[in-house]
């Protein structure tokens, strides 16, 4: 009898190992999925100074080497922490990407809207100030073309959050373009917007292939030619703060 005692206290402690290990490793996971909080939103989970740390080496070294070359353990020998510290934070290397994406386009985004802000309440300064964010982006010492434009390249499914995170922040972009098209006075701005979204993404390749230091500038150029031929001619000379295109 006391030999049984013995076995089943043996069985109850592993019944009791296995479902901490289960909780500990799994609840995080299950709590993921159960409140809709999928990779694809990872990058809005509360910031903390290991979470914050993570995601600024690993976008620094995905940036700089890409997103398949660079692995989980560099970027931890990199930060100083440990595979633990890593998966109570993110449940895979494609939840860290897209984390470390999301609060790069969050970043970008900031920056445009303070420069919009900057440049004050005439529509054509303002859609200027956008298009003038792309020369200061590409004068920086660390510019290495877009790190979306390469994932996007890394990850060609459409169904790879990954590949969605792009979509989301070129979205946004064209998002952006539209609204101050119409502080412009464009009619229908959306394939408008769309065009100048172009004209933008090649000027971040020319400037990277080529080290094209003129490329901001061309596009800026020709974005607000195309503006111009979009207003009528009597909103064109009465807009606040037109002038004309160089």
């Amino acid at each position: 009898m006391p030999r049984r005692d013995t076995v089943r206290q043996v069985r109850l402690i592993r019944v009791k190992f296995y479902l901490d290990w289960s909780v500990y490793h799994c609840l995080p996971l299950i709590s993921s999925y159960a409140t809709g909080m999928s990779s694809s939103t990872a990058g809005a989970r509360p910031s903390t100074p290991k979470r914050d740390l993570l995601l600024d080496t690993a976008f620094r070294l995905f940036y700089r080497d890409g997103f398949h070359a660079v692995g989980i353990d560099t970027i931890l020998a990199e930060a100083g922490l440990a595979k633990m510290t890593l998966y109570h934070h993110f449940a895979s290397k494609d939840e860290l990407i897209v984390a470390a994406l999301e609060r790069r386009s969050a970043e970008v985004r900031a920056r445009q809207d303070a420069m919009i802000a900057k440049a004050g309440n005439a529509p054509r300064d303002r859609f200027a100030a956008l298009l003038e964010s792309y020369a200061d982006w590409f004068r920086t010492t660390d510019f290495n073309g877009c790190a979306f434009i390469r994932a996007v390249a890394e990850y060609p499914n459409g169904s790879s959050p990954v590949h969605q995170a792009v979509v989301r922040h070129k979205a946004a972009l064209i998002t952006t373009l539209a609204r101050l098209l119409t502080e412009l006075g464009v009619a229908g701005p959306q394939p408008l917007a769309r065009q100048i979204y172009l004209l933008l993404e090649g000027a971040i390749v020319s400037a990277h292939t080529f080290g094209d230091a003129k490329a901001a500038a061309d596009a800026r150029t020709a974005a607000l030619t195309l503006v111009d031929a979009a207003l009528p001619k009597h909103v064109r000379s009465k807009a606040p703060g037109h002038r004309r295109t160089p």
